[in-house]
């Protein structure tokens, strides 16, 4: 072989591995970033839904677990943080909500 055909070998090699790494490795990764901003953003009173589609607010957060209360009071169930997939978060209008009185 000479150094012409070596080369032309390597470059397709190295051609080959910038498709999957653009292809399959980056977004993987963009993801798991994502994932992880999510979960260091989650506190005590969000709204979560989990990967199997329950919807519940978050009671209490621990390093790897959180408690989650689903419908009533006493349906609370701990569960993995990997097992949140969305959240919403609790927001709290400041300005005070206007009565009328007698229609004024």
């Amino acid at each position: 072989m000479n150094s012409a055909s070596i080369m032309s070998i390597v470059v397709y090699f190295v051609f080959i591995f910038g498709i999957f790494y653009f292809i399959g490795i980056r977004p993987q990764k963009k993801e798991q970033k994502k994932q992880q901003e999510m979960m260091a953003s989650l506190a005590i009173g969000d709204y979560v839904k989990t990967t199997s589609g329950f919807y519940g607010q978050v009671i209490d957060i621990t390093d790897d677990m959180v408690i989650v209360e689903f419908g009533n009071k006493n349906c609370r169930i701990p569960m993995v943080k990997a097992a949140i997939a969305e959240i919403e978060k609790q927001t709290v209008s400041s300005a005070p909500a206007e009565t009328k009185i007698n229609g004024k």
